[in-house]
C-alpha cells in the first residue's frame, strides 16, 4: 500500500548511489567480456574464477579479456568509482535538475551535452542524437541560441529501443518520492533527445519506480505502482511481467533469454526483465539482487547500476564490502569534471528533491507537461 511521503530520507538518497556506483562497478569488469562473447563465457569465466554465485566484485584471472578491458574494476584492483557511462548520465541528471528543476525540457538536455558531454563517451542511441544535433543545430545553440527544429527528432534513429534512455533515469526518481508520475515525465523528457517506444517507456518505469519505492513496505508492490503510473506501452509491461512470472524459477534466467533470442545485448526489454527478476528475487539481499543481474549478462553494468540504485532506495543496508573499495570517489568523464565525491553527491541530491518538494507543496496533482512542452 503506497503511503504519503513528508520528507526527504537521506539514507534512501545515499543508499541510491552507493548501490549504483558499487552495482556499476560490478557489471563494468565484465561488461566487454559479456557482450563481445557472450552469456556462455561469461559464466565459464565466473567458474574459473571461483565467483559463481557472485556475491563480491569480479576476481581477476591474467591474460583475459577481463584484465585489459575491466581490470581497475575487479576485486582488490578497486582505488575508486572508474569513468562510466551510466554515472556520467546520473551526474548530468543531477546537474539539469539543479540547473532547471521542473522546467527542465528536452532543449536543455541537448544543451547540456554538447557543453558537457563528450561525444566519444557516447554510444548508439546517444551518439547518432549527438551527430544530428552537430549537423542540425546552430553553432551558438549550446549558449541558448534557438535550435531551429524539434530536437526530439534526434530520437528517431535505430537506436531508440535500446537502453541508452533508461540508464540515465534513476535521479529523476530519487528526487521526487511519492510522485511517480511527475518523475516518469522528467525521464521522458531526458529521453525523448534520443529515444522513442520501447526506449523511452523504460525510462520512465525506471524513474516512476525509483520514486515509489519509498512509499511503499515492498519492491513488489513498488514495481506494481511504478507499472500504473508510467503510462508504458506493451512491450515494457510485458517485460515486467514476464520477470514476475519467474521470479522463483530455478530457470529463470534461461527462460527470459530465450523469450528475447535474438534482440540486441543493449536493448531495452531483455534489460528490463533482468532487473525487475533480480530485483524481485532478492528485496532483502543487495549481493544476489546485484550479483545475479551481472552473472545473468547482456548488458551488465548497465543493469548492476540500475538494480543497485534501486535496491539502494529500500533503505536497507549495502554490505560493507562493496563500497570501501572505491573508499567515496567518483570518477566522471563530463567536461570539467574528473573526479567527484559521494558525499558531495549525495548532499547536492538531496537539495534537487527538497527544492522540488518545496515547489511541490500544496499541489494536489503534479504538472505533467505535454510531449509538445517537452522539447522546448
Amino acid at each position: 500500500m503506497e503511503k504519503a511521503i513528508d520528507t526527504i530520507d537521506p539514507a534512501r538518497i545515499r543508499g541510491a548511489w552507493m548501490g549504483r556506483i558499487s552495482g556499476c562497478q560490478l557489471g563494468k569488469a565484465v561488461e566487454a567480456l559479456s557482450i563481445l562473447r557472450g552469456n556462455i563465457e561469461l559464466t565459464r569465466y565466473l567458474e574459473d574464477a571461483g565467483a559463481l554465485p557472485l556475491r563480491d566484485y569480479v576476481p581477476l584471472m591474467p591474460h583475459t579479456l577481463v584484465e585489459r578491458t575491466g581490470r581497475r574494476s575487479c576485486r582488490g584492483e578497486i582505488s575508486r568509482s572508474e569513468p562510466d557511462d551510466d554515472i556520467n548520465y546520473t551526474v548530468l541528471a543531477l546537474m539539469l535538475l539543479e540547473r532547471h528543476g521542473l522546467d527542465l525540457s528536452t532543449q536543455h538536455v541537448a544543451r547540456a551535452w554538447l557543453e558537457l558531454l563528450p561525444a566519444g563517451a557516447t554510444y548508439t542511441a546517444e551518439r547518432a542524437a549527438y551527430r544530428t544535433l552537430l549537423q542540425r543545430v546552430p553553432e551558438y545553440f549550446a549558449l541558448g541560441a534557438p535550435a531551429g527544429f524539434d530536437v526530439t527528432e534526434c530520437g528517431r534513429n535505430e537506436y531508440s529501443d535500446w537502453i541508452g534512455a533508461q540508464i540515465r533515469a534513476d535521479v529523476y526518481g530519487w528526487v521526487c518520492p511519492g510522485e511517480p508520475v511527475l518523475a516518469a515525465d522528467l525521464a521522458r523528457r531526458d529521453a525523448a533527445l534520443s529515444h522513442q517506444g520501447d526506449g523511452a517507456d523504460g525510462a520512465a518505469f525506471v524513474a516512476a519506480l525509483g520514486a515509489t519505492i519509498p512509499t511503499v513496505d515492498s519492491l513488489a508492490s513498488a514495481v506494481d505502482g511504478a507499472m500504473r503510473a508510467a503510462d508504458v506501452g506493451a512491450g515494457v509491461r510485458e517485460a515486467v511481467e514476464l520477470a514476475q512470472s519467474v521470479i522463483r524459477a530455478d530457470d529463470a534466467v534461461e527462460r527470459i533469454r530465450a523469450h528475447y533470442d535474438g534482440l540486441s545485448p543493449f536493448h531495452t526489454l531483455n534489460n528490463l526483465a533482468l532487473v525487475a527478476w533480480a530485483l524481485l528475487s532478492h528485496p532483502d539481499d543487495y549481493s544476489a539482487a546485484v550479483g545475479d543481474v551481472v552473472a545473468a549478462g547482456w548488458d551488465t553494468d548497465c543493469n548492476g547500476a540500475t538494480v543497485g540504485g534501486l535496491w539502494g532506495l529500500s533503505g536497507r543496508r549495502i554490505p560493507e564490502h562493496w563500497t570501501a573499495p572505491w573508499r567515496g570517489c567518483v570518477g566522471v568523464t563530463l567536461a570539467g569534471i574528473g573526479e567527484l565525491q559521494v558525499d558531495d553527491l549525495v548532499a547536492r541530491t538531496l537539495h534537487v528533491a527538497r527544492q522540488i518538494r518545496t515547489e511541490r507543496q500544496g499541489t494536489s496533482m503534479p504538472r505533467v507537461l505535454d510531449r509538445s512542452d517537452r522539447s522546448n
